[in-house]
Parts: C-alpha cells; structure tokens; sequence
C-alpha cells in the first residue's frame, strides 16, 4: 500500500515541474550515448540515431546541436548525417597517447631508478598543475612516493617546472595570471619573478631542480618529454631525501635525467622544441 501511495505522488520533496524537466546528469548520460552511436557508426541520421536510443528525434537533434558546439560531433549538410568531431578525436587520442607514455615508459623508469638509487617519476601537465602517471620506488627505506593521479603545484615541482621551461615567459604569465603561487617553504618561488627567473636557469641548463621547494628535506631532478610537435606533454624525474641528493651528486644525476628523457622522447615519436 506504502509503495502504491509513492508512486502516486511521485519523488518525496521533488516539485512536478523538477520530475518532468531532465536533470543535468541524464542530459550528460543521453548525450555521451548518443557519442557512443555516432562513434560507431560512419555516418548516422537523425532518425537513425532516434531509434537506437529510444530518444525523441527532437531530443536527439538538441543534444546533438550542442554536442557540434563542442566540436564532439559534426553535420553534413547535404546527406543529413552526423560524425564524431575534431574535439572528441584530440580526446581519444590524447587518452591513448598518455596510456602509451605510462607503458612504454616503465623501462625508462627503472633505468633511472637502479641508475641513481632514487624514486623515478613521470607526470604531466593538466590545467597549471602537474598530475604524476607512473613511478618506480627507490628500494631505500626512506623514499620519496607520489601516488598516480596525485596532483601537484606546477610552480612548485622539478616536472612542472622542467614542462614550463620549454614555454615562452609570455605563456607562463597567461597561465598563472590571477593564481597565487603557493608558499611551501622558504625555497619556493612564489612570485612570478621569481619563477621566471629559475625557468631562465633551467632552459640554460636542460633540466630542473626542485630544491626542497614543495617539501622541506625532499629534492628533485627533471626533464621535459616531448611529443611529434614538439609540446612538452610530459616530465621525467628522480626524487629523493636531500641529504642523498646533495648538490654533486644533482650535477651528475641532470644529465643523465635530461639524457633518458630525450630517449623516451623518441621512442613515442616525439620530437624536441624549445621556445
């Protein structure tokens, strides 16, 4: 009796006019099955589209109109149907590019890591922060660990920094234009002068240096990975505790990291390009 009065009334706390307008999600979950059609066909019409969905051809044409605003689908005017866009390609092909980076760059991870005794990291630049995709761990007791997926502060990370160096200064400051840079420790460059003038260092030298600038005690050395038009996608690096990481041992580790980097570099293809 309970469930009959519920469904009689609809949604407790929901106005009618809530449970008759689709919500953003369910607008997301058409539009994204409609992606998924359009993806798999050559080339599909409206009505085609309407039936596989089970969706009004009016629903679908509008779902579909925005989807083109986005650059996920595209219409041909003269047969009427529609195709996966530029945009949803850059995506797809980005997803495989990255999973391609976290595998084939395991071997290069490792190089590094029984090389220099010290974690190995690959990451890369995702809107102003630094997101970590793979890692080898050093098999010393005290280690340095980024989880994947971990975001970090791009002013603030040998990668981040590494990636920035390859930009022009002009393309640093539209970046962080407005973003406060964290202040870490007493070694961070947390003004934009500041920054700029590491990023001069860095691009004379090849590679970076994260001098306990995150974490106190934690240093770190860096190199850009580069893709076929030569945009640094990517950064290898090795971390570890300072006192085993000390400015002699950074000098000999730099090359060698810059050296890796270059290889990984043209094994996905990539090419170098600095501004």
């Amino acid at each position: 009796m309970a469930e009959h009065q519920e469904k009689g009334r609809g949604r407790p706390g929901r106005k009618p006019s809530e449970n008759a307008a689709p919500s953003s999600v369910q607008v997301l979950d058409r539009s994204l099955k409609l992606l998924e059609l359009v993806a798999e066909a050559e080339g599909a019409v409206l009505t085609d589209l309407a039936e596989q969905s089970g969706m009004a051809p009016s629903t679908v044409h509008r779902l579909l109109t925005s989807l083109a605003q986005h650059g996920m689908v595209t219409h041909d005017g003269e047969t009427g149907a529609w195709t996966i866009g530029v945009k949803a390609f850059e995506i797809g092909t980005a997803y495989l590019r990255f999973r391609k980076l976290g595998t084939i760059s395991r071997p290069f991870l490792k190089q590094l890591m029984d090389e220099c005794g010290e974690t190995a990291n690959i990451a890369i630049e995702d809107d102003g922060d630094v997101v970590f995709i793979s890692q080898v761990e050093s098999h010393a007791p005290m280690r340095a660990f980024f989880r994947p997926g971990r975001r970090g502060p791009i002013h603030a990370s040998g990668i981040g920094k590494a990636i920035l160096s390859t930009w022009t200064d002009e393309r640093i400051g539209t970046l962080l234009a407005g973003r406060p840079l964290q202040h870490f420790t007493g070694k961070t460059r947390d003004s934009l002068p500041k920054l700029l003038g590491d990023i001069a260092e860095i691009r004379a030298r090849g590679w970076s240096i994260d001098d306990e600038e995150h974490t106190l005690g934690m240093r770190c050395v860096a190199a850009p990975i580069f893709d076929e038009y030569g945009e640094a996608v990517a950064g290898i690096s090795i971390s570890g505790p300072a006192v085993r990481l000390p400015d002699e041992k950074i000098a000999a580790i730099g090359p060698l990291v810059q050296t890796v980097a270059e290889t990984l570099t043209k094994a996905m293809g990539g090419r170098s390009k600095r501004p």
